[in-house]
């Protein structure tokens, strides 16, 4: 059975930085993508970020780009966010998945099959 826990989540003023990271265990890591999504109260989850298996490849959402960074580190099945500047519209309750494939661009929640339980980040304004 795999498992996600995230961490690293808190509370920031507008324009700080929080680095986040997801520990995976009980499965495969290095051959999946691995994906970032974030869920605001009364909102649906939304897609942030992904990296492809080796790292290789990453993806944004056009929100964040430019301002957050994905990375993973296989030998440790870590995968990170580092989030600079941050707003207040980036408050959220942040999720890592691992996608069903390794490759391609994977934005909609259902190409996930595993989640982690969430970790809460807040900007103040």
């Amino acid at each position: 059975q795999v498992q996600l826990v995230e961490s690293g989540g808190g509370l920031v003023q507008a324009g700080g930085s929080l680095r986040l990271s997801c520990v995976a265990s009980g499965g495969t890591f290095s051959t999946f993508i691995m994906g970032w999504f974030r869920q605001a109260p009364g909102r649906e989850r939304e897609f942030v970020a992904h990296i492809s298996w080796s790292g290789g490849t990453t993806y944004y959402a056009n929100s964040v780009k430019g301002r957050f960074t994905i990375s993973r580190d296989n030998a440790k099945n870590t995968v990170y966010l580092q989030m600079n500047s941050l707003k207040p519209e980036d408050t959220a309750v942040y999720y890592c998945a691992r996608a069903r494939l390794g490759f391609g661009i994977i934005i909609n929640p259902s190409g996930y099959n595993y989640w982690g339980q969430g970790t809460q980040v807040t900007v103040s304004s």
